[in-house]
């Protein structure tokens, strides 16, 4: 077992014997004794550890400690508002039976001890709900004020995990399943972090960082989408695994193809095309048990009526996390900045899709979604990527197309749909993805 699942397994351990006897006595000692001896391991390996406790997994920073994969207590901590763990320096025994304490109290809904008090000397633990952190670092989330500080949350690791699958998939390497259901359970912590449901939404500050953004984008919206229409939670997580996997095949896409300024010629419209086969097949070869998401990649550009790619030999209807994640796809790519366009604003873009309803899109999703993100308009948090330059507005700092472009029209978001996933030449939205 890695120190980090040795040191959580005490910390558990200690939490359930102090549960069962007073303070001074020699078992509630040993058992605080043993969790700092391990923490003081741990921290020999990694000074400043973070954890992460989601439903059914335990992150260290951005990777899963796999010896604890279905421990019961992340899901305990994380539903009494500890869904984020952080020692940032040395940690005194007492200052490690403090946060123990506080622990217990919340388990058992009572009221803080006398030991309490002590919280407010310093401290180098710091632990509570997670909220959405903006560039300047600022919470945007509205907490009730608890002992413990809300911790912020800029989504910079899970952009670096997807950039790692990327990596892996376009090296020739497999698909790693684990790290993409983490990451999926991840950015559901950064959903419903907030005592209300906000959805995260990331903006790219550079035009090759688009696949990346928009994978999580896209994972995020799929996830909200299935919530807001009453899915499982299975349910739910599967989509947001599926809207993550979706646009894979782009690893096999050339950039000078994907990040082309101008209209795309017929040899490269099959090249960008090509993307929704290439990405089943890099699935369903890399993990069996991600049937879903690889339907998903083949389906996300079919559209209600038929239309779309690739082409069916006979018509037949696509599966509903299809028909979810392409209005999911083509939402975000209609929204993001793209080298042949720029971002339309939310108003167009949701006015394109209620017009497209029965045509390309499903009408109970598209109504659903439609009517989410205008019901939710101030519960969704746009966050700029960290460390990198923001891309330059049009000098009238209004949506535009681009020399050859109409302001109007079905082929930019076809043209955008089948780049992004959703973005467009035109303007209109069909070709969107």
């Amino acid at each position: 077992m890695t120190a980090a699942a040795e040191f959580l397994t005490h910390l558990a351990q200690a939490v359930s014997t102090m549960s069962l006897y007073d303070a001074d006595h020699p078992s509630r000692e040993l058992a605080v004794d043993a969790a700092w001896e391990n923490l003081q391991r741990l921290q020999e390996e990694i000074p400043s550890p973070r954890f992460t406790f989601l439903d059914e997994e335990i992150l260290l920073g951005s990777q899963p400690v796999r010896a604890l994969r279905h421990w019961s207590w992340g899901r305990r901590l994380s539903q009494v508002g500890v869904q984020r763990l952080e020692f940032e320096g040395p940690v005194t025994r007492e200052d490690l039976e403090v946060f123990l304490e506080d622990v217990l109290s919340r388990l058992l809904g009572s009221s803080p001890s006398s030991a309490m008090a002590r919280q407010e000397r310093p401290t180098a633990i710091r632990y509570g709900a997670v909220g959405i952190e903006d560039e300047s670092g600022e919470v945007l989330a509205d907490f009730e004020e608890m002992t413990t500080a809300t911790l912020g949350y800029d989504l910079k690791e899970e952009v670096e995990t997807v950039e790692w699958l990327h990596e892996e998939l376009g090296s020739g390497r497999r698909l790693h399943l684990l790290e993409a259901e983490t990451l999926v359970r991840s950015l559901s912590v950064a959903m419903h972090g907030d005592q209300e449901f906000l959805i995260p939404l990331l903006r790219m500050k550079e035009f090759d960082q688009y696949t990346t953004t928009h994978a999580m984008n896209v994972s995020v919206l799929a996830m909200a989408l299935s919530e807001y229409i009453g899915l499982t939670p299975a349910e739910v997580r599967n989509f947001g695994i599926s809207g993550l996997l979706h646009d894979l095949g782009k690893v096999t896409i050339p950039d000078e193809i994907l990040n082309k300024p101008g209209k795309l010629t017929l040899k490269e419209r099959e090249v960008m095309n090509a993307h929704t086969v290439e990405g089943a097949r890099l699935i369903l070869e890399s993990e069996e048990h991600l049937e879903l998401a690889a339907v998903v990649a083949y389906e996300h550009h079919m559209k209600i009526d038929g239309t779309g790619y690739p082409t069916f030999r006979f018509p037949r209807k696509c599966h509903q996390a299809s028909d979810l994640v392409h209005i999911c796809d083509v939402f975000d790519a209609l929204r993001t900045h793209r080298p042949y366009r720029d971002a339309w604003p939310q108003k167009k873009v949701l006015d394109y899709m209620e017009a497209g309803i029965g045509t390309e899109f499903d009408e109970h999703l598209a109504r659903a979604f439609v009517g989410m993100m205008r019901t939710w308009e101030g519960r969704i948090a746009e966050m700029e990527r960290p460390d990198e330059p923001v891309i330059p507005a049009k000098a009238d700092g209004m949506p535009g197309e681009e020399p050859g472009s109409s302001e109007e029209g079905p082929e930019g978001a076809e043209e955008a749909n089948s780049r992004s996933s959703s973005d467009a030449d035109s303007s209109d939205g069909s070709d969107a993805g």
